[in-house]
């Protein structure tokens, strides 16, 4: 008998190992054009994008399981995935202001900073009234884009407008957007996936204004290769992929670089062009930390190592590079951001929450007056023109009249759209 227990309990072990074996080595690559189960953004502004037991975090980088980050998602073993899943931000509704809803099946889960809130799981039935079983998509409505602050449910054909403060549903039609199978708002504008497709809608009338349906790696995703149809211009001004790295040269022809590609508008004209950057710049290959100009060449940061081209057509990488980061300038890297102000020699480094400045005619090159600045966690980009001090976080973009107004700020200036403020894109 003792033999037997013994026997099943390797048994049960073995069977253990490989399932979790199978569960950790799964996988799943976003750019093979999957389709998502559900679309959710967290309290700081970061897409979750859910397919089956995984997750991935913003609109690059692998997958990870679901249950390290909402560990209790994986204990109800008889729920299948995520069906739909939205951020409710309504401050008249201060309880679940913040919180992340989860729908599994027929049951929601409540998180509020990754944590379960006590009681969750419930039926959906109970938190939400009126609202069915088993969702194919959910998204968040404030008052001022639906009236009132809504939560938007989809399920087949039938949309359902969740009053959040009654806790009333209005059945609605929406006849000329495909059925969704997740659905997310993102900078004020509503996103129905289905399949690896996505049409942008009206939340009130689910109208489809423009080219739509149009390819979500295109637009939500950074991919090194994209699908034949794909048109590069378009797709690189339009992304909602944050970019690496942006300057301008003593021309005034500006570089933005995201992943792979690269975008160049030159003073003067209006027409963007779109490359790879192992076309124009190959010993690069791709991607890209920092940026900035200085004396008709680009000084490109990758990793631990600069490497120089002399602005010109085509770029001429400059013999010796790439040398490294601490070599050239002094400082160790990953670098965030870097940039040159006009007539000046001064290179501004940012890495984290400080900012540092290299005399680039000095040898051996030293960053020193190391300054802390507040309004920024994080920065991906920055430049620096006539109009000031330009910085880029995520999709948006900050204007500060100079350096020192952006170092010692403590309230942000306005807030523009790098898409269609910096690129023209009007979708």
């Amino acid at each position: 008998m003792k033999l037997l227990a013994h026997i099943l309990c390797l048994c049960l072990a073995l069977a253990l190992a490989q399932s979790q074996e199978a569960h950790a080595s799964a996988v799943l690559d976003r750019c093979e054009g999957l389709e998502m189960d559900a679309v959710a953004v967290n309290e700081e502004g970061i897409p979750y994008f859910f397919k089956g037991d995984h997750l991935f975090k913003g609109f690059h980088g692998k997958a990870e399981l679901s249950n390290e980050s909402f560990a209790e998602l994986d204990d109800h073993h008889h729920l299948g995935h995520v069906d739909a899943a939205f951020r409710m931000h309504y401050e008249d509704s201060p309880s679940d202001h913040d919180h992340m809803f989860f729908f599994l099946d027929n049951k929601v889960f409540s998180y509020y900073q990754h944590k379960l809130e006590d009681g969750y799981p419930k039926d959906i039935s109970e938190v939400f009234p009126g609202i069915p079983d088993h969702l194919d998509a959910a998204v968040e409505c404030p008052k001022s884009e639906c009236d009132e602050d809504s939560v938007i449910f989809f399920k087949g054909n039938d949309i359902y407008h969740y009053n959040v403060k009654t806790k009333t549903v209005d059945d609605k039609k929406f006849k000329s957007m495909p059925n969704c199978t997740s659905a997310f708002r993102f900078m004020e504008h509503y996103y129905c996936f289905h399949g690896h497709m996505f049409s942008k809608f009206d939340p009130k009338t689910g109208e489809v204004h423009g080219k739509y349906p149009k390819e979500a790696r295109d637009y939500f995703m950074r991919c090194s290769k994209f699908s034949e149809e794909s048109d590069h211009v378009e797709r690189e001004r339009c992304s909602r992929v944050h970019l690496d790295a942006i300057t301008s040269d003593n021309a005034g022809n500006m570089y933005a670089f995201r992943g792979h590609h690269f975008l160049r508008k030159d003073e003067g004209n209006d027409t963007l062009k779109a490359d790879t950057i192992e076309n124009a710049f190959k010993e690069l290959h791709s991607e890209v930390d920092a940026v900035f100009s200085y004396e008709d060449h680009l000084y490109m940061i990758k990793d631990e190592h600069l490497f120089v081209y002399k602005v010109g057509e085509p770029h001429t990488h400059l013999d010796g590079y790439p040398k490294s980061v601490k070599e050239e300038l002094g400082i160790e890297g990953p670098i965030d951001a870097a940039f040159v102000c006009e007539d000046h020699h001064i290179a501004h480094i940012i890495k984290g929450q400080d900012i540092y400045d290299v005399e680039l005619k000095a040898s051996p090159r030293v960053a020193g007056n190391k300054r802390p600045f507040s309004l920024f966690k994080k920065v991906d980009a920055a430049m620096c023109g006539p109009g000031g001090v330009t910085v880029i976080v995520g999709n948006h973009f900050y204007r500060f009249e100079s350096l020192m107004v952006f170092i010692v700020g403590r309230a942000l200036p306005e807030q523009h759209k790098v898409s269609l403020e910096l690129f023209g894109c009007d979708h």
